[in-house]
């Protein structure tokens, strides 16, 4: 009986840590960099939330259509807490331009690299780390 628990107590916890493993992923494993996204929008959302912060861009498309573009950010809220980004940073409304990368899948998603202000104070909200394009010589 007691060996019983300890063996499902254990596959739990593996199912557990593979869950965790699984969502957080590469840079390379949904973006890509071989398709660079540079466009201007208003923020409609932002979350965050670990592992990565989610901020969430109004983009008026050629045909005029808006498109509601979710970027990525690299690095965690925390690490973007540490370079002076907080949510009153980034109020609702707020026109930005966004770098980034777009997902391999073509849907309207993207890791971001840098953020910048109408002001042109600019944020790099990408990962410090060497899995991202760029990695640390961004910095």
């Amino acid at each position: 009986m007691r060996r019983t628990r300890v063996v499902l107590f254990a596959g739990a916890g593996v199912l557990l840590a593979a869950g965790a493993a699984w969502a957080h992923h590469a840079f390379a494993a949904e973006f890509d960099v071989k398709k660079p996204v540079h466009f201007s929008g208003s923020i409609t959302k932002l979350e965050l939330t670990n592992p990565h912060a989610w901020i969430y861009v109004d983009v008026k498309g050629e045909s005029g259509q808006v498109v509601n573009w979710a970027i990525e950010a690299g690095a965690s809220p925390n690490i973007l807490l540490r370079r002076g980004f907080t949510k009153a940073s980034l109020p609702i409304g707020t026109a930005v331009v966004v770098d980034g990368y777009q997902a391999k899948d073509g849907s309207f998603k993207a890791s971001g690299s840098d953020l910048t202000f109408p002001d042109g104070r600019k944020v790099f909200i990408g990962s410090s780390g060497a899995e991202g394009p760029g990695g640390d010589a961004k910095k």
